[in-house]
């Protein structure tokens, strides 16, 4: 089973988020590269849950019916 994907960490930063493992940046076990994978806050801000795949959902239940 993997383990539950944080939202908002409080130090994202300090973990590579590539797989469940969550390993500390200096100590990556994985070896799916030389970087460690950033996680999604990082990348696309505070709001990141707010778009992506099911946006498009979210916007059509938030439209009041015509």
């Amino acid at each position: 089973m993997a383990k539950k994907f944080p939202i908002y960490p409080a130090k994202p930063e300090k973990i590579c988020w590539g797989c469940d493992k969550y390993c500390p940046v200096d100590e990556m076990a994985c070896g799916n590269g030389s970087d460690r994978t950033q996680h999604p806050s990082e990348l696309f801000g505070k709001d990141w849950m707010s778009f992506g795949l099911d946006a498009a959902e979210q916007e059509e239940s938030a439209a009041p019916p015509p």
